[in-house]
């Protein structure tokens, strides 16, 4: 069965939006970069919350990012080989090829995914990952954790949810980014 991985940026004091909702406080150097591009090439679908999937459908839409480099470009290459599910009930329609708009977040529907994937998949966006533990369907996180202090903004973790995680990585960045992976015992 495949596994359901959360991925996300977030301050030390677990924060992934400052506290006006903005997203680029971490600004990614090449090694973190590179490091975010290796991760997401070993996914086969990524389940997104609107705000999350539009902040990445440009990779797609705006073939100028990935003219920028070829970090860019390779990035923007695991980004396009994945196959996409949005959850929103705003988002009239989506721009990408290779995704699939939900209204509702279903676990079952999700388990059964999860059961027929062929891959594993990534889920990202605060509020959809909250439902996915609320679920019991996270597997494992992998965080990059930044130097900072954000002070508030949209926690990386939803309240109520108490579970043991087992450290199976870390990697320190020379910027002081550290990525950490952990499984989520059954």
């Amino acid at each position: 069965m495949a596994k359901i991985v959360y991925i996300t940026n977030m301050s030390l004091d677990g924060y992934i939006e400052d506290q006006s909702g903005a997203l680029d406080w971490a600004p990614p150097d090449d090694d973190v970069f590179a490091a975010t591009t290796a991760l997401l090439k070993c996914f086969g679908t990524f389940l997104y919350g609107r705000r999350l999937y539009e902040a990445m459908a440009p990779w797609e839409t705006d073939p100028a990012l990935a003219q920028q480099s070829d970090l860019r470009a390779e990035f923007a290459s695991a980004w396009l080989a994945a196959d996409k599910v949005v959850y929103s009930t705003t988002l009239p329609t989506v721009s990408t090829a290779t995704t699939r708009l939900e209204r509702d977040f279903d676990p079952a529907a999700v388990r059964e995914l999860k059961a027929t994937a062929t891959g594993d998949l990534t889920i990202g966006g605060a509020n959809l990952a909250a439902q996915a533990f609320a679920a019991g369907l996270v597997d494992e996180c992998q965080l990059f954790a930044w130097p900072m202090l954000l002070g508030g903004g949209k926690p990386a973790f939803p309240a109520g949810i108490c579970t043991n995680l087992e450290l199976l990585e870390e990697h320190r960045f020379d910027n002081g980014v550290v990525r950490l992976r952990y499984r989520i015992p059954t």
